[in-house]
Parts: structure tokens; sequence; C-alpha cells
């Protein structure tokens, strides 16, 4: 009896150890390809959000620490995941893309980076990661709502259910308040660190 459970151990750590070795295997062949399609996705989205940029670079001064404060001692549950600086040719900063985590949307987070210029415009959002229900929430990647956030200045941005009285209001998509609620919070996230922490030219 105690042979074979020797035995039954020794395979169950030989097949452990074998599938630890294919899997690190994997993982090293994967990692980088994986962080290539990354970065080209995060690039898109910037450039979506500052065509006119000719460069994006890390803001050096980010601190995820300090920015998670901030969204705390603002009422957001949002989380401030990176800072870029927009640049144009001859290296001149045009304004920033900010990426948040929506914490708050129907089905999971939304990931998405906000464009907004040195004056404080917010030159819209482009997503990269959603999982809201399709037909409905995913809307926030049609640009019939997106759209409502291009070209304005607001230091809140409020959703209505009806037409928009103002610029600082985000008419929502039909049946999925919630989904647009957490966008427009998001966005809301990216303007307050911003107001917070960018706003006067930091570089």
């Amino acid at each position: 009896m105690n042979k074979k459970i020797v035995h039954d151990a020794l395979i169950l750590t030989a097949f452990t150890l074998t599938l630890g070795f294919v899997l690190g295997l994997v993982y090293g062949i994967t990692k980088e390809p994986i962080a290539a399609a990354d970065a080209a996705t995060a690039q898109a989205a910037y450039q979506k959000v500052f065509a006119e940029a000719d460069s994006f670079e890390t803001y050096e001064s980010f601190d995820k620490e300090a920015a998670a404060s901030l969204m705390e001692e603002n009422g957001y549950a949002d989380e401030i995941t990176d800072v870029q600086v927009a640049k144009d040719s001859a290296g001149s900063p045009m304004g920033y893309v900010i990426t948040v985590t929506a914490k708050d949307g129907s089905q999971a987070n939304i990931t998405f980076s906000v464009g907004i210029t040195k004056e404080g415009t917010v030159n819209g959002y482009s997503i990269t990661s959603i999982a809201e229900t399709p037909g409905l929430g995913d809307k926030a990647k049609n640009e019939e709502f997106s759209s409502q956030f291009q070209g304005k200045q607001a230091d809140v941005f409020n959703v209505v259910k009806s037409a928009p009285a103002s610029e600082s209001e985000i008419e929502s998509i039909s049946g999925a308040t919630i989904t647009s609620k957490a966008m427009t919070n998001g966005v809301n996230a990216c303007v307050t660190y911003f107001r917070n922490v960018l706003e006067g030219g930091a570089e």
C-alpha cells in the first residue's frame, strides 16, 4: 500500500514539474508578442484621442498610489492606470492621454483612454477593454455616444435620459444607463486627475 502511495506521489510530482516547465516555456514564447500587441493597442488608443500628436511619452511623475488616493478623495471607484504626454513634431506638449479603468460597468470593468488638451478640452475616448452587453452597453464604443464628450470642457459631466440641455450633459445609451454612467464617471475621473495634477503644463 505504501509503495503505491509513493509511486503515485512520484508520478504526480513528475507530472506537475513537467506541466510547470511546459507552461513556463509557453509563457516565455508568448510574453513578448503579447506585450507588443498590448503596446500596439495602447498606441492606437492614444492616436485616436490625439490624432494630431506626433508622439506620446510616459508622464514620468505619474504616481499610481497618489492617483488612487485622489480618486478616493473625490468619490471615484475608477482607477487611473497610465498617463501619456501627447507631443507635436517639435516635441512640445499638446495635452495628455489618461487611461482609466471604470469599475462600475454593468458586466465588468471597462478600460479606456481619454485625451485632454492642455486647455482642459476633452478630445474623446478610446476603449481598449469592454465586456458590456452586445447591442446595449457595448454601444459605448459607438461614435453616437462617445462623440458627446468631444471638444467639450466641464469639471463634471452628468448623464441624462433626454436631449442634453448643456455641454456638461451626456445623453445615456438607451437601455444601458449603468454603462453610460460608468463611461461618464471614468471621463470625470480623468478630468479630475487633469485638474488636480496636470493642469498648468505639468511635464
